[in-house]
């Protein structure tokens, strides 16, 4: 009898990790950044039409570009100088038309209430840099803001894939960790870095 497919929605999103000094198919380290609050993969996808004889006469799908917007509760400092190439002086960050940020490989979780994780890895990126904006206090209340940063990612070869991929899912039930670990060594090349997380 076939296995039953899993039809749950994810609740949340956790474990948003940056492979930094990327060579080919492995990174130097893995870092996380916290508190990732929403992440949206834009993958565009259209169907070309060839026409004749007053009618379509074949078909194609074009893929087109992976576009990846990330809010983060706050992104820190050191982490948005790397992921955006921008320079460090004595304690100082600065950001100029001369940046050159780094292709990084990232992969995040998807939550779900049984405690099953979906992992999202994306081979090989470059992020481009945010807005700043900033809001005063109203009335004596306290409002807090988030960051958000984009990225566009692109094809690359990965382990086990007859093509490159631009973007490779991974799937683990509640308590399972199997699926993960070989992501992280397929997207990062190295083992998965953390502690298992509460309610996997």
């Amino acid at each position: 009898m076939a296995e039953e497919k899993n039809y749950r929605a994810s609740t949340g999103v956790d474990e948003f990790y940056y492979g930094k000094g990327l060579e080919g198919k492995t990174v130097n380290a893995i870092e996380r950044v916290k508190f990732l609050q929403n992440i949206n993969v834009e993958m565009t996808s259209e169907v070309v039409r060839a026409y004749g004889d007053n009618t379509t006469a074949e078909m194609a799908v074009a893929n087109g570009d992976v576009t990846v917007t990330s809010q983060f509760h706050k992104i820190p400092l050191e982490d948005k100088a790397y992921l955006l190439g921008w320079e460090t002086n004595d304690g100082l960050v600065g950001t100029g038309s001369g940046d050159n940020p780094p292709y990084v490989p990232v992969i995040f979780a998807k939550t779900f209430e049984d405690g099953s994780r979906e992992y999202v890895g994306l081979p090989k990126g470059i992020f481009t840099r945010p807005n700043i904006t900033g809001q005063t206090k109203e009335g004596g209340t306290v409002e807090f803001s988030n960051e958000e940063i984009v990225a566009q990612f692109m094809d690359r070869e990965v382990d086990g894939f007859d093509k490159a991929q631009s973007v490779v899912f991974a799937s683990d039930g509640p308590g399972e960790t199997t699926n993960r670990d070989a992501l992280f060594q397929k997207i990062f090349g190295k083992v998965y870095p953390g502690e298992t997380p509460e309610g996997a």
